[in-house]
């Protein structure tokens, strides 16, 4: 063990560890890249982790800065959840449910908790999560915050940052904060301390004030947004404030959440789910545009496209045998209510208006079996994106990018012609009702020819989404992969009210550097991994 390793142990209740198969395990994430850490702590109490922040701020101020990653399950495909000093791991211990309420409906958790698990307490109590993601079953609560996730139901309910009522936080020194929206007079009182906290609330109430015509640019023409850090939302007109929305998203930043508390939703067993099939792809977007004026949206608005039918056909035909017709629609779409009974046979039926003018054929299920039967279609994206071809893999280097409703079409266009620009195979699924895509090159890392064909097709896609006045990242976030074209996206001026937040947070940047803010191209290329693979994962089938 290292020095560093043993002062950590003797000071710690978690287990600290250095073995190198250990480091190893933790050197990759979800994503394109690997960084080894130094050491592994398995936290088991909030002081833990106040200790070790303490620790590394100590040492920085000496000169040697030592990075601090959270980290919950790996799931991360931006490089998130990696980083070279000390690995803080939650899932092991942190992970109980601490309260709930039954009557407000929220709910007191620790970071490390697996999602899958927290949703499944909820729904015995006809409560649940919306803003899930598909990694729902083997991804944490910790991760869905640092990313600000969001899922199939993101259309009608939002994403996490709409579900965080408050959090405890260990600051870049140590010190426990908690955040909630505050009033003018609760925020005179942060103003007032002479702690770290106090000196957060006094330079961040400062740059929001002078810079409030920038801040009105950090709005984008999309339905959702995770590329940044949400700045605008801190500072209401009437002056309440809210350091919350900006941890949301974060990634380990700006500070180590370690505990949350979530307002969850009312959860109705009975949905209805529509499916649509289209020849046209322009048929299928106008159908869209028409569904999202709907009185009431819909939980879902789901879509894939062809050439991912005929990919999973080609690797699993068994499949979607008997659930979905050949020859294969252009666009299939699954439109899901989940209101009263009453509304969404209403609802159901205007639906049904729009899809005769447009669909070429379509389904209505009520029943439960056989409306997970049909999600299927939707879900077998999984089989694409576990799918191996020699050394090619699916490969998570450009995808959640999302643009305005209203250009879903020329953004679809734009991703078939780039994928044809470079002789690939594409399969595109995702959240067509926020036109929000997921499509997964097959490349061998282990190729120069097709690292430099990634390198390219990154540059081109993110650049693409900007033109179209998107989001670089709908819920997926930066990381080390979106990072370096956050300043493209906003423009130089924003993108330095970012690094200053970063700054105020963490003035000796030991909090997940790399990720997000200060990351280049440069920086990242080395970090490439020479061969790709989710062995993290493999336990529980990889969805997307």
């Amino acid at each position: 063990m290292s020095k560093v390793a043993h002062y950590l142990q003797e000071h710690v209740q978690g287990e600290v560890m250095t073995a190198a198969d250990a480091r190893r395990y933790f050197s990759t994430d979800g994503s394109i890249f690997t960084v080894t850490p130094s050491v592994i702590v398995y936290p088991r109490v909030e002081s833990d982790i106040r200790k070790v922040a303490r620790f590394t701020w100590q040492l920085a101020e000496r000169g040697r800065a030592i990075p601090i990653t959270a980290r919950g399950a790996g799931t991360d495909q931006s490089g998130g959840a990696l980083g070279s000093g000390i690995m803080l791991v939650f899932p092991a211990h942190l992970h109980r449910i601490i309260e709930f309420d039954g009557k407000s409906g929220t709910v007191v958790v620790e970071p490390g908790i697996n999602y899958g698990k927290l949703q499944q307490t909820l729904l015995t109590h006809d409560r649940f999560l919306p803003p899930f993601p598909a990694s729902i079953e083997y991804s944490t609560i910790g991760g869905a915050i640092g990313n600000n996730a969001g899922g199939e139901k993101s259309v009608k309910y939002g994403t996490t940052v709409d579900y965080v009522n408050s959090l405890r936080v260990v600051l870049a020194n140590g010190e426990v904060i908690e955040t909630k929206r505050l009033s003018k007079r609760e925020l005179n009182k942060k103003l007032g301390l002479s702690t770290l906290e106090g000196e957060i609330y006094r330079s961040l109430d400062k740059l929001i004030e002078d810079n409030h015509a920038l801040l009105d640019r950090l709005k984008l023409q999309t339905t959702k947004n995770a590329a940044g850090y949400a700045l605008a939302d801190v500072k209401l007109k009437d002056g309440s404030f809210d350091l919350t929305p900006l941890f949301v998203g974060s990634q380990g930043t700006l500070g180590i959440v370690t505990q949350a508390t979530l307002q969850t939703e009312e959860h109705n067993p009975s949905s209805t789910l529509v499916v649509a099939y289209f020849d046209d792809l322009q048929q299928a977007s106008v159908a869209v545009e028409e569904l999202r004026k709907l009185p009431e949206l819909p939980s879902a608005i789901e879509m894939v496209d062809d050439n991912l039918l005929k990919m999973v056909d080609t690797i699993n035909p068994n499949l979607l045998k008997g659930v979905v017709k050949k020859p294969f629609p252009k666009v299939t779409l699954l439109i899901e209510f989940d209101e009263s009974e009453r509304q969404q046979k209403k609802l159901t039926k205007k639906t049904l208006k729009i899809l005769d003018k447009h669909a070429s054929d379509m389904e209505v299920e009520l029943e439960p079996l056989k409306q997970e039967q049909l999600w299927r279609i939707r879900h077998a994206s999984a089989a694409v994106v576990a799918h191996s071809q020699g050394g090619k893999k699916a490969l998570p280097i450009i995808e959640d990018g999302l643009v305005p409703p209203e250009k879903f079409h020329e953004y679809v266009k734009a991703v078939y012609a780039l994928f044809d620009k470079y002789h690939l195979p594409v399969a595109m699924w995702g959240h067509a009702g926020d036109a929000h895509l997921h499509m997964q090159p097959f490349l061998d890392l282990g190729q120069v020819g097709d690292r430099q064909v990634a390198q390219k097709l990154i540059d081109e896609y993110y650049n693409l989404v900007i033109s179209l006045g998107g989001s670089i990242s709908g819920e997926h976030n930066d990381g080390r992969l979106r990072g370096p074209y956050l300043e493209k996206l906003y423009g130089a001026e924003i993108y330095q009210l970012f690094q200053k937040v970063k700054q105020i947070f963490d003035p000796h940047n030991t909090l997940n550097p790399g990720v997000k803010v200060n990351v280049t191209l440069s920086d990242t290329k080395p970090l490439l991994r020479t061969t790709y693979s989710m062995d993290h994962l493999y336990d529980h089938l990889p969805r997307s």
